[in-house]
């Protein structure tokens, strides 16, 4: 069984019922919509595909709705691209007109960029790919020069090299989707350009006024973020190393340091981690990825990564199945590694032993590294335990088994954890681990002799519950009966 989960983006590319089975197939575990392009009808209609694929394989496939955020863009050039060059004088003035933009200047859609830069200040367009100065401020106009040219076409992306865009997480548009979103029945509503935490409590705020279910993720590709990084992982549901427009704030050379910080951070606040960007680039156009991006791949899945994201790979790429099935080889050969094992060892438990549920996720975890068992079984509602004992990164599947909705979509995005759909609600309290053993002896999840660790509470039906915890077999239940 992969540990490692695989989050993919669809769009154009994978959204039809033949290639999204594909992709299930292959190792689909979450699906991203990506909120920044397509309409709500589109979204909606591959919820409903995903959901009848995921039900005719009895698999549970996560949905996670990616929000924009405020990405701040150049306006239109009038007669095409431009070709900057060093020393060329350029001016961005969000009163500029907008279809107006030339070799001078053009516009941009954000109101406050003169009030939040500052002479001297880089920015950097085009996916950073060009860079230019700020000279001096008038007004609204900020006066630049060139300092890195290339090509600018319209409605490229601008980022400020080192932050400081006031920009809120969610603008009017976002406060739509993420309602939408909630319509959807979302597991998981990721929020772009998070500053601090005050963000992810103003959306947890939003998701339950819309009566969702889904958790926060908080995405980091603001320098700010990492200014409040502990207090960010501490309030979201999970966070995203969202690597592109990181790397524009911060710098290419600092991400894979910042990447490595944040999954320890948290670990440590017993959060999911999905690493996402450019993971498998080339395969938008072609069959097999390069060797540095198998590289990537298996350094994230090393670190101890939940999950690994698809953007463009499946949301436009030519090969959607095939990206999937080279992600999924990638994952398996590192965890079947002794390079793997070796990092199983280190238990982040300093924020799980002063709860009562941390407590039993770490001895279920101590009893399943040091007893003679082929996994672990936690019976739960909300998905917490299940969450806990994965943090522990042990060589052994965990089946969180769940009658809820809620807790099955959170647990599609946990590392090493299988959700099981199974109405505990209708079966007797001391009964119902041995009819937990006996659905998954059918579905040859585990052999009638084999040993599993089981957590469940005894009072069937109550969040934060798990109180118990035994060691079991299918034939050891024969006997008792």
């Amino acid at each position: 069984m992969r540990k490692t989960k695989i989050v993919a983006t669809i769009g154009p590319s994978s959204q039809d019922v033949k290639t999204l089975e594909g992709m299930v197939k292959n190792g689909l575990d979450v699906v991203r919509l990506n909120f920044s392009h397509g309409e709500f009808a589109e979204h909606e209609n591959v919820v409903n595909t995903i959901r009848s694929i995921g039900k005719k394989h009895e698999k549970h496939i996560g949905i996670l709705v990616d929000l924009q955020g405020p990405k701040i863009r150049i306006g239109r050039f009038k007669s095409g691209p431009i070709l900057l060059k060093p020393g060329d004088l350029f001016t961005i003035d969000p009163n500029w007109p907008n279809n107006e933009g030339n070799k001078d200047g053009v516009s941009v859609d954000y109101e406050r960029l003169a009030t939040d830069v500052k002479v001297g200040d880089f920015l950097v367009l085009n996916d950073g790919l060009i860079s230019v100065k700020v000279c001096s401020i008038e007004g609204t106009k900020v006066f630049t020069q060139c300092v890195v040219g290339g090509e600018l076409s319209s409605s490229k992306g601008i980022n400020v090299r080192g932050g400081g865009l006031s920009a809120s997480a969610l603008t009017e548009k976002d406060l739509e989707d993420l309602e939408s979103g909630c319509r959807l029945g979302a597991d998981y509503i990721a929020l772009s350009f998070v500053k601090d935490e005050q963000d992810i409590i103003r959306a947890r705020s939003l998701i339950k006024k819309h009566g969702g279910h889904a958790g926060v993720v908080a995405k980091i590709e603001r320098k700010e973020a990492l200014d409040h990084l502990d207090q960010i992982i501490s309030a979201s549901d999970g966070v995203m190393v969202a690597r592109g427009d990181l790397a524009l704030e911060i710098g290419d050379a600092e991400v894979p340091i910042v990447q490595k910080q944040i999954l320890q951070r948290s670990k440590t606040f017993v959060k999911p981690v999905i690493i996402a960007t450019q993971m498998m680039e080339s395969m938008i156009v072609n069959k097999t990825p390069t060797r540095a991006e198998t590289s990537d791949v298996a350094n994230a899945t090393l670190d101890g990564c939940d999950a690994v994201m698809l953007s463009a790979e499946t949301a436009i790429g030519e090969h959607p199945e095939e990206v999937i099935q080279a992600v999924a080889r990638t994952c398996q050969m590192v965890e079947q590694s002794k390079w793997w094992h070796s990092q199983t060892e280190n238990f982040p438990i300093d924020h799980m032993i002063n709860e009562r549920s941390g407590v039993i996720a770490w001895s279920a975890a101590q009893m399943a590294m040091q007893q003679p068992v082929s996994g672990l079984v936690t019976i739960t509602e909300s998905g917490l335990t299940a969450l806990r004992i994965s943090r522990f990164r042990i060589d052994l599947p965990i089946y969180g088994v769940s009658r809820c909705d809620e807790g099955l979509g959170k647990m599609t995005l946990y590392r090493g954890v299988l959700p099981i759909k199974f109405n505990i609600s209708q079966v007797e309290s001391h009964q119902l681990s041995d009819h937990v053993l006996s659905l998954l002896v059918d579905k040859q999840l585990i052999g009638p002799d084999d040993h599993v660790v089981v957590t469940k509470g005894d009072v069937i039906g109550i969040k934060g519950g798990t109180n118990s915890i035994k060691i079991l077999s299918w034939n050891e239940r024969k006997v008792r009966h």
